[in-house]
Order: C-alpha cells, then structure tokens, then sequence
C-alpha cells in the first residue's frame, strides 16, 4: 500500500491507497471535493465538517440509488427474457447480470481501504 497526496476544498489529505487502485482513489477524491465544494458554493454551510456529513450523504444516497437501478435491471433482465420464451436469452441475461454485479462489487470492494 503506498500513500498519495490528494486535495479536497483547498486542504492536503495524505491517503493510504492500495496498489493498482491509484486512479480509482483519485476519481473518488474528485467526487468528494465536487459535492463538497458545491454545498460549500451554495453558501448555506460554513463548517467544514457539516459540509462533509452533507456531501457523505449526498453521495451515499447516490451511491444507494445506483445499486438500486442495478438490482432492478438485473432482476428484471431474467424475467424480460423468460417472457420472450427463449431459455438460451435468459442464461445469456443471468451471466450479464453475474458479470455486472461482480463488476460492481470489485469496484465497490475497495472502499475499506482508503483510510
């Protein structure tokens, strides 16, 4: 595990990253200086760390709101192709919709090592 230097809202952080995980590290950092900085933008929020519980929440609920659409989409697909009557479809959607939530779940999975 290395260290990288990230800045969110103007501030230097010093973050543990996990080997290979570089970039993934520095989009999540962009994300959260992103929502950060707009609550702090919009003026209604001094305090740094209220405008991080509210940028936390932001993202989280958006976070939330995709594994939903995902589950959905992934539940759904089997049973659009079992309508359709072909059972060759429904194996073809049952391995997409394997691939995409252990897509999801490796790309989610290295959340714990960031701090």
């Amino acid at each position: 595990m290395k260290q990288i230097e990230v800045q969110i809202m103007g501030q230097s952080y010093l973050l543990g990253c996990p080997d290979g995980g570089e970039a993934q590290l520095r989009d999540a950092v962009d994300r959260v200086d992103a929502a950060m900085c707009k609550i702090r933008d919009a003026g209604k929020v001094k305090a740094r760390d209220r405008i991080a519980v509210l940028a936390s929440l932001n993202l989280a609920f958006d976070l939330a709101a995709q594994q939903a659409a995902a589950a959905t989409a992934a539940a759904s697909a089997p049973a659009a192709a079992s309508a359709e009557g072909d059972a060759g479809d429904t194996g073809d959607a049952d391995a997409k919709a394997a691939q995409l939530i252990q897509k999801l779940d490796q790309a989610l999975a290295g959340d714990d090592h960031l701090l």
